[in-house]
């Protein structure tokens, strides 16, 4: 049983920033109090939480963790930049209206952080590629490490499904790759199991409510000569570089806690992982 929010596809985006602190990413999970950003350190919290059946099968985890690290940052963009090339966008945007499309394309210029957009013909070109390399790692198996699905398979799952059944114009890139929409069709029959939509306000209530979690024996691993309680800003390596300014609360092997207050939201703690993310003294 999970419960869903349903939030604004660009920026402004008040309600997310009040749990968040600045960044803007989706998805985020939220417990309570506790925020927790990124895929990678929400499927860590999920394998704590429900352990079997595992995302990390013990004899492939260390490479079903780069597999979705590569998912995440090298297929996911080129993925998008070749389902956003004119005729993708004028499916995915149909019915849009032209200023609702002007401010979205702004939004998206903007989580580049000033970077070009990459032409389509070079986004097809890697997309075929990281597509083939999909392919041969479903040679053999139903799944990308094996028998049984793994963080690799939902990782990567995401960007090719939006290619497949939402950018429909476009799906014939998969016609070279049959085993790989094969994968994605026994990928869609996991669901998404029992869950129930709540708005943002009630997501707020919920924070405000609530204790975040009690990190402070944590063993603390200072990498960065910055004591705990000091001022910190955490921002993203790339890709959505709005900063999350709060009180450092706990630095793990894997993970960076801040403190943070907001009206609406009360005392949240907000958790990123290591990876993908930079942490800085707040000199402001």
């Amino acid at each position: 049983q999970w419960q869903s929010v349903i939030i604004p596809m660009y920026m402004p985006k008040p309600d997310v920033i009040a749990l968040t602190g600045g960044h803007r990413r989706t998805p985020f999970m939220q417990v309570g109090a506790d925020i927790y950003c990124d895929t990678a350190l929400i499927s860590d919290l999920l394998e704590q939480m429900t352990p079997t059946p595992t995302l990390y099968p013990e004899a492939v985890k260390g490479a079903a963790r780069i597999v979705a690290q590569w998912a995440d940052t090298s297929v996911f963009p080129v993925a998008m930049a070749y389902n956003f090339q004119p005729s993708g966008a004028a499916h995915v945007l149909a019915g849009w209206n032209p200023e609702d499309i002007k401010v979205f394309v702004q939004d998206r210029a903007t989580m580049r952080g000033g970077a070009p957009r990459m032409p389509p013909a070079d986004a097809e070109g890697m997309y075929r590629s990281y597509l083939r390399r999909l392919a041969n790692m479903l040679d053999h198996h139903p799944f990308l490490m094996g028998d049984a699905p793994s963080i690799a398979d939902f990782s990567a799952y995401h960007s090719t499904w939006y290619t497949l059944r939402i950018v429909a114009p476009l799906a014939g890139i998969f016609d070279a790759t049959p085993n790989v929409r094969a994968w994605i069709e026994r990928m869609e029959k996991f669901g998404h199991g029992a869950h129930t939509e709540i708005s943002s306000k009630q997501s707020l209530e919920i924070a405000n409510m609530a204790t975040p979690v009690d990190v402070s024996k944590e063993p603390f691993i200072d990498l960065h000569g910055i004591a705990l309680g000091s001022k910190v800003v955490i921002t993203a390596e790339s890709f959505g570089l709005e900063p999350t300014h709060g009180e450092l609360m706990a630095a793990t092997r894997t993970r960076i806690t801040v403190r943070r207050h907001d009206e609406r939201a009360g005392t949240v703690h907000v958790h990123f992982p290591r990876v993908g993310f930079i942490m800085k003294k707040d000199e402001s």
